[in-house]
């Protein structure tokens, strides 16, 4: 399995760093902030091969162009997303072969929190962005709840040792809404007792894996009777269907405050 460094950005961010077959060569995602990227390729001597975005948000790209500044890169991301710094547009069925880290990945449409938002899928990893999170989703800024399902769908029927690389430190906060759509769920419960004990030494509840998320994902439960039942609780109504479900979880969880 391919090494994945972190470094931390903003109040939650992850920035990811690939690193390969050499062990000073990374390829950088998502960098939202250039200066924390800077400071960890300087202090452990790495160099950057390229960046990949998974989609157009300032936290996620906001650092490419100070980066460049420093190293000649090629820049990959989203096709149907704005993105000045992008030299290599992609799309769905397209794959970014990596020669320098040994490393190929493939990429996925996972619209949804984003119009145009893509997955790199490979080596036994998914760097997804703001689609999935450990224990949640993204919000749907811009996609619909039909899109979100399809794309969560998706990744769900990835390999289950698939390692998962989402972009933000929300693991936490995500497990205490599972628990209350799912309190009899004692995957939730022993996964909060780990994420608890990892973040109390200041240690990222990331990667997940796929088959975890399986587990403890209410977004990728939906067809699951505790969840669905729960959902028309919560909403007062039938619900037909699991998209349906899964917007009005989604909206549930906009308004959690637990």
């Amino acid at each position: 399995m391919t090494p994945v460094l972190h470094v931390r950005a903003f109040e939650d961010n992850y920035i990811w760093l690939i690193r390969g077959q050499s062990a000073d060569r990374v390829a950088i995602v998502d960098p939202g902030d250039a200066e924390p990227v800077l400071a960890a390729l300087e202090k452990q001597r790495l160099t950057p091969v390229a960046i990949l975005c998974t989609h157009h948000h300032h936290d996620h790209v906001g650092g490419t162009e100070e980066i460049l500044r420093h190293y000649p890169l090629s820049v990959y991301g989203p096709a149907r997303e704005r993105i000045p710094a992008i030299t290599r547009q992609l799309k769905e069925g397209d794959r970014v072969s990596l020669a320098e880290l040994g490393v190929e990945f493939d990429v996925l449409d996972v619209p949804g929190h984003t119009a145009g938002h893509i997955a790199y899928h490979g080596a036994g990893m998914l760097f997804c962005g703001d689609t999935l999170f450990s224990a949640g989703c993204g919000r749907l800024f811009e996609g619909t709840a039909e899109q979100m399902y399809t794309s969560l769908s998706r990744l769900a029927a990835l390999p289950e040792k698939t390692e998962v690389y989402c972009a933000h430190e929300y693991t936490a906060s995500n497990l205490r809404f599972a628990l209350t759509v799912e309190p009899g769920n004692n995957d939730i419960r022993a996964h909060i007792e780990k994420t608890q004990a990892l973040r109390a030494l200041h240690t990222p509840s990331l990667p997940s894996t796929i088959g975890l998320e399986r587990h403890i994902n209410p977004f990728l439960r939906t067809g699951q009777t505790a969840v669905r039942e729960a959902v028309i609780s919560h909403v007062g109504r039938p619900l037909t269907g699991e998209t349906e479900v899964f917007a009005e979880l989604r909206r549930w969880k906009d308004s959690f405050r637990g």
